[in-house]
């Protein structure tokens, strides 16, 4: 008679798989929770503990740490020694777990949750029992989800349950052991760093699962998916809302992120517009309408079928605007019920309601594959408060305000390297981007602004190699730069500022991003 050892805490699917296994001339081994759903379902079990004869102690700690259990399920059916071994012990073949772990994952997802609640909820036997199963999966079969339960009764029933099905299982069981035990980890880590620490940790384990499922990555024959951290509070795009639209894509989702990363970092009413993961107009303003006409007048051509994010609400104002063009995405903190009704006659725009505040990053991580391993480094969360900009060189004319010269570096910040942004009273009027030569990108962002450019300020994410940059921008009456320095050059900028008659700021900061 073969043996299925039960323990799940979650019990879906339970009922139907013992009726099942029942029906097949199979033994059941049960605990204390699964034994009495299975009970008060009136099918037969044995319970683990009077299997092993010895009683669950440490309220449950230990319930199936025992020869009996993982003899059963280790020994070797093919060795004759193993078989000898076993039958001497009295240590009949377990054939089936079936297990699902306690919920460390909700359990630390939850707010307030303490650290000995969570403590309580990492699970030993389990993962104990869901190892040597699979270890063992040449004569033993480990179900760890619902979902598999259905597809191995029936295999079963039809006599085709087979060695390469247990071999799937054991992987599934690995990975979600794996899984498991990094969960484990990095709730301790953050536990004991709190967030506090810059070091890299020397091994880095990603424990991610699948939230959604892409159409395509950035190009037709790219499969792709999002992925989230279980046992993480949903936040950026993974805690947005959508109200309406086609699905999200692929390129979809890396533009929203990078719209909604810019637009709250601002503190006053913004709308920043993004193309190609590069914002292309940045307004701010009393209001998002405001912000978002400034937004959209700094390069209406760019903008066409772009991304926009607000960090205030949208009402029926911005609606009736914005509906008189085409947009890929919306996103703002909420939305009136008005100006969803006014979205709703276009049937294809999506709208994404935000949460409140956005991450630089996932886990403050910035991470990138490339050919042979991952970089990683901590995510560009910094910037210099503009009292400590030095000012290197002051211009003919009136100094120029300080919220725009902040918008500019910002922007930058956000802006492909080699980036360049032109700002003028409280919006980008023109910005170059992801040029080999840093002049290029100046002459782009002025071609842009075109006559907005005179009386401008511009940022540059890292310092000018040459005097070349300032030259070119002054001759486009730019009259105010900022940049981190730190080139072997900065004397021959400043000294081209102070003979231009403009106004030069160090940062101290560089905000390359490729």
């Amino acid at each position: 008679m073969p043996t299925a050892l039960i323990s799940v805490y979650d019990k879906v699917g339970l009922i139907p798989l013992a009726e099942g296994l029942l029906a097949q001339g199979w033994r059941l081994l049960a605990t204390g929770g699964t034994l009495r759903t299975l009970q008060e379902a009136k099918l037969e079990a044995l319970e683990v503990a009077a299997y092993t004869g010895a009683p669950e102690c440490f309220d449950g700690r230990v319930k199936t740490l025992h020869p009996r259990i993982h003899g059963g399920l280790l020994y070797r059916r093919d060795l004759a020694d193993h078989v000898a071994d076993a039958k001497s012990q009295g240590i009949d073949p377990i054939d089936l777990v079936v297990i699902n772990l306690y919920p460390f994952e909700a359990t630390i997802a939850r707010e307030g949750v303490t650290p000995a609640e969570a403590i309580e909820q990492i699970d030993i036997g389990g993962p104990s029992m869901i190892r040597s199963a699979s270890k063992n999966h040449a004569s033993v079969t480990v179900l760890t989800d619902p979902a598999q339960y259905g597809p191995f009764l029936d295999k079963l029933k039809a006599g085709t349950w087979n060695l390469e099905d247990r071999r799937r299982c054991a992987l599934e069981a690995f990975r979600r052991t794996a899984a498991y035990d990094t969960a484990i980890s990095g709730w301790m880590e953050r536990e004991l760093t709190q967030g506090q620490s810059t070091d890299l940790p020397h091994h880095l384990c990603l424990n991610l699962v699948q939230k959604q499922g892409l159409r395509y990555g950035e190009n037709p024959h790219q499969p792709a998916a999002f992925y989230v951290e279980p046992g993480r509070k949903a936040e950026g795009m993974a805690a947005c809302q959508q109200h309406q639209g086609k699905e999200l894509s692929f390129n979809n989702l890396l533009d929203a992120d990078a719209c909604a990363r810019l637009v709250w970092q601002f503190p006053a009413p913004a709308c920043v517009i993004v193309k190609h993961n590069n914002p292309c107009g940045v307004g701010q303003g009393p209001h998002a309408l405001e912000a978002f006409m400034r937004a959209q007048a700094g390069d209406p051509v760019s903008a066409f079928g772009g991304i926009v994010a607000f960090n205030r609400p949208v009402g029926i104002e911005v609606a009736h605007v914005m509906a008189q063009n085409f947009w890929e995405v919306i996103l703002a903190p909420s939305f009136t019920g008005e100006a969803l009704e006014v979205f709703a006659a276009k049937k294809q725009l999506r709208i994404l309601q935000t949460p409140d505040h956005w991450p630089q990053s996932a886990e403050g991580l910035d991470t990138r594959s490339i050919g042979g391993g991952y970089l990683v480094q901590r995510a560009d969360q910094a910037f210099v408060p503009f009292e400590d900009w030095e000012v290197k060189a002051s211009g003919r004319g009136a100094k120029p305000r300080a919220e725009d010269l902040m918008l500019a570096q910002r922007v930058a910040k956000a802006v492909k390297s080699n980036a360049i942004v032109l700002v003028k009273d409280g919006a980008t009027v023109g910005i170059g981007a992801g040029q080999m030569s840093r002049v290029d990108s100046v002459e782009i962002a002025c071609r842009k602004a075109g006559d907005r450019a005179r009386g401008a300020v511009l940022g540059s994410d890292a310092f000018f190699p040459f005097a070349d940059g300032l030259e070119v921008a002054a001759g486009h009456g730019v009259t105010a730069f900022v940049e981190p320095g730190g080139s072997l050059r900065d004397s021959e900028v400043i000294a081209a500022a102070q003979k231009l008659g403009v106004w030069l700021f160090f940062t101290g900061m560089r905000h390359f991003r490729h």
